[in-house]
């Protein structure tokens, strides 16, 4: 295979980065041209996305026994390639090959220290979450993709899920008492808060709860290449969910699909049209459709048409904000799981994460684990997560949800007229940040 052909494969890695079949494939190829140290790199990044993924662990292992060979028994397909593989082999000390099978039957020996350093967790300090007042009406999931997910899966976060009980799923489990108390059994849900929060999986474990249909999409699965096609895929969506009564239909980025139709170009009627038809939507599910709840995402809240958010809509509001205490070690614990570590001071990591998403904190895990595996490489052994590697990994990473925080600060101080965001701005205040 010639370079050009390589660099052709690159360019489509590049435009498609989370292609991990096409990353895992050039990663073969790298191998049968020598191209060993390229080849673990790849294989290392296609486990990050995908941490069980058999053949990128296949090729990860070929690489690296290869690179630990003596220069003479690698294949040589040209003296380029040769030279590359003489270089890497120079950096790394000569060991015998790395049985992965003996290194992972010694994961479960005692040889390591204790995983975590715990400390009870009732000894986390009471952070404040705040969230608005109100969630109504009814829902349900059938989980069409994944495992079923209740609020039990959810970490900390106990006053959302407080929340969400008191004013949205005891009604539906008694519907006859909500309606003798003239609570709605139809409406929708707005879940907002910076990115990464988990908002998503929220929306499936309100649904799991009720053990009902869950359907969902987003813009890019509406979006249609002819005129009129979004509304119709709109209305058969909202379609379909009707028929599968209870149901939860969810909506993700609200804002994309419901945009401003004041802030839409003139020449983008097309998105004034979904607009339009999601309205029609919602108002016939108000007048006809009891055990259909909309939940809806995203990030900017104010970029929503007003339309949306009216009684019999949107009509609810619930804000999802960065994981507290809880939440964040919850979180730690599932991305540690089936890793191998040693020593992990879990508390201190949870007190120095305050305001970290979810995503941020499955980043410092992740990254921690690659500087293990390369390690274990090495080594020619398994050299489990140790809190060394948290401790290079922590300073580089910051709470992205900084970003989001400081932008919903600007719409709290000029744009909260009617009382829309009070507990946003009450969580700033609390934050230092308003």
């Amino acid at each position: 295979m010639t370079d050009a052909l390589f660099d052709s494969l690159f360019m489509a890695l590049e435009a498609s980065p989370e292609n991990n079949s096409l990353r895992i494939h050039i990663a073969q190829l790298l191998i049968e041209h020598g191209r060993l140290a390229e080849a673990a790199a790849h294989a290392v990044q296609a486990i990050q996305q995908e941490p069980g993924n058999a053949s990128a662990i296949d090729v990860l292992t070929a690489a690296s026994t290869a690179l630990q060979k003596p220069v003479d028994a690698m294949p040589r397909i040209n003296n380029a390639a040769a030279e590359e593989t003489q270089t890497v082999t120079d950096e790394i000390p000569a060991r015998q090959s790395f049985d992965w099978s003996q290194a992972e039957q010694q994961l479960g020996k005692t040889s390591v220290p204790p995983p975590f350093v715990d400390k009870p967790r009732n000894e986390y300090p009471q952070e404040p979450l705040l969230v608005t007042p109100n969630a109504d009406s009814p829902a349900a999931i059938f989980e069409e993709y994944g495992e079923r997910v209740t609020l039990a899966d959810v970490g900390g976060l106990d006053l959302v899920k407080k929340r969400l009980h008191e004013s949205f799923l005891e009604p539906m489990k008694h519907p006859e008492l909500a309606k003798a108390f003239g609570k709605s059994l139809r409406g929708g849900l707005m879940l907002y808060g910076p990115p990464g929060c988990g908002k998503t999986f929220i929306a499936r474990a309100v649904a799991g709860e009720l053990g009902a249909s869950f359907l969902t999409a987003s813009l890019a699965d509406l979006l249609g290449s002819h005129f009129g096609e979004t509304e119709k895929n709109l209305q058969r969506l909202f379609a379909q969910a009707r028929e599968r009564t209870p149901a939860v239909l969810f909506l993700d980025e609200i804002d994309a699909i419901g945009a401003k139709r004041s802030t839409i170009s003139s020449g983008w009627s097309g998105m004034r049209a979904i607009v339009d038809q999601l309205l029609m939507e919602l108002d016939s599910m108000s007048a006809n459709n009891d055990g259909l709840f909309v939940l809806a995402a995203t990030n900017s809240p104010w970029d929503v048409d007003n339309a949306l958010l009216r009684p019999g809509r949107l009509d609810r509001m619930l804000l999802v904000l960065p994981p507290d205490a809880a939440a964040r070690d919850a979180i730690l614990r599932i991305h540690f799981a089936r890793r191998p570590i040693a020593g992990i001071d879990l508390y201190s990591i949870v007190m120095r994460t305050e305001g970290f998403s979810g995503a941020d904190l499955e980043h410092i895990v992740s990254s921690s684990a690659e500087q293990a595996m390369l390690r274990s490489i090495q080594l020619g052994e398994v050299s489990p997560i140790t809190m060394a590697d948290i401790e290079r990994i922590l300073p580089e990473v910051r709470p992205s949800t900084q970003a989001w925080l400081s932008s919903a600060r600007n719409v709290v101080q000029f744009g909260n007229e009617d009382g829309r965001y009070d507990e946003l701005q009450e969580y700033l205040v609390e934050r230092g940040i308003a």
